[in-house]
């Protein structure tokens, strides 16, 4: 039974378990959705998804495969007009609520088919026909736990209508990034330390309950030294050329990572296409005011956390040949992948994010360099999602050494 809905929540990225779906079945066979589409809905979600960053995506599949319950094709004209007439705001009753019939999916479509075919007038109120009012399964403004609504606006929501509303599109975390989001994400990146000097001035409150616990309840306070996130983080950032397209998106990762004054140490530095020589101390990435890459990788020791960010998209000579810079008025000594390899094996921590959605990775013009580039430092995609399978890399040690390769869309 719905095997076709399994299907349908995969395709929609709702990774639903065989186990999972094992218990929506048992759950159904106890009669658990009160053989009621909303009731279903419900039942659905609470036993399908883990978390409430798919609930978007549940309720796009939802909404797909009952979508055709709530404005079936062929509908007379003569009764579009009889439901365009608004019903005035009426009073459910407790009747009203109790006389009704809870109907399975099937069954609601065998029925509208009749009475499709059987209606000749148009109905407001009652309990039958397709019309306004009333407790009618069929029509709008009336009162059917899962009933379908044809015409109108809603006044008790349906299952299917609920689902189509998308009240749980802010909560994906497959969407491009903003700024709250890049801060929440950030946070994560964390490795807290005790100071090994100043004043103990934080309760310590595990040591003071053990220490008070072997005083026989005399309270004893135990103060320790505040900890603070040891974490340095080193960010690189494309700007200029394709990158134009993500500039609003780059201005949000900048000022949320500005805003993290967390880090025990952040450093902030531009390019252009690749990373050669230079890193530049704005976006604008010219003139005198830049900091030679050399005296980065000779300055900043391999504890920092490396973050790169660019669409990793360029000609071909930019990255594997000498003087393959853009820049008409420079001269790389170094292809740009031997510098980004010198990245690389200098920080054991580092990560490339692309604003290019990941599908896209293998088709664009750029495909060679995206998938070079790849090839050195692992790649995520610039979402939520992305940014805390990075984070989770930039914290793990196990990271370093792994084979990397691009992500696929």
């Amino acid at each position: 039974m719905f095997t076709e809905f399994f299907y349908y929540l995969r395709n929609f990225g709702v990774p639903v378990s065989m186990n999972e779906w094992q218990s929506l079945m048992e759950a159904l066979e106890m009669d658990m959705a009160g053989s009621s589409l909303t009731g279903f809905y419900y039942l659905c979600r609470a036993l399908l998804v883990k978390t409430e960053a798919h609930y978007d995506r549940f309720d796009l599949a939802f909404a797909s495969y009952m979508g055709d319950l709530e404005s079936p094709e062929g509908l007379p004209d003569k009764i579009w007009e009889w439901l365009n007439k608004e019903l005035p705001p009426q009073e459910i009753t407790d009747a009203m609520r109790q006389n009704h019939n809870q109907l399975d999916i099937e069954e609601m479509k065998r029925m509208l088919e009749e009475r499709l075919a059987e209606q000749n007038e148009e109905h407001h109120g009652g309990n039958r026909w397709v019309g306004t009012g009333g407790t009618s399964p069929f029509g709008h403004s009336g009162f059917h736990p899962g009933g379908i609504r044809i015409g109108g606006n809603t006044r008790n929501l349906s299952a299917v209508k609920v689902a189509g509303m998308r009240r749980f599109q802010e909560f994906r975390t497959d969407e491009t990034l903003g700024v709250r989001q890049f801060q929440l994400a950030l946070r994560k990146l964390r490795q807290f330390t005790t100071r090994l000097d100043g004043a103990r001035e934080e309760l310590d409150v595990d040591a003071t309950v053990d220490q008070t616990c072997q005083n026989a309840g005399r309270l004893e306070l135990v103060w320790a030294r505040p900890r603070v996130n040891s974490m340095k983080v080193l960010l690189l950032m494309d700007a200029g050329g394709s990158m134009l397209s993500y500039s609003r998106l780059c201005n949000q990762l900048f000022t949320a990572v500005n805003k993290s004054n967390h880090f025990k140490d952040l450093k902030t530095f531009y390019f252009h296409n690749c990373i050669y020589d230079r890193l530049y101390h704005d976006s604008s990435c010219s003139g005198s005011d830049y900091t030679d890459t050399e005296h980065i990788l000779r300055s900043c020791d391999s504890d920092y956390r490396v973050i790169i960010v660019g669409d990793a998209s360029m000609g071909p000579s930019e990255l594997m040949r000498v003087g393959g810079i853009i820049d008409w008025y420079l001269h790389n000594e170094q292809p740009g992948i031997d510098w980004l390899k010198r990245i690389r094996q200098h920080f054991e921590y580092s990560v490339w994010l692309n604003p290019l959605p990941a599908k896209y990775w293998e088709w664009v013009e750029g495909a060679f360099t995206i998938r070079t580039i790849g090839q050195v430092f692992p790649m995520e995609e610039l979402t939520v999602e992305g940014l805390e399978r990075a984070i989770t890399k930039l914290k793990s040690r196990s990271a370093v050494g792994e084979g990397i390769k691009v992500a696929k869309g």
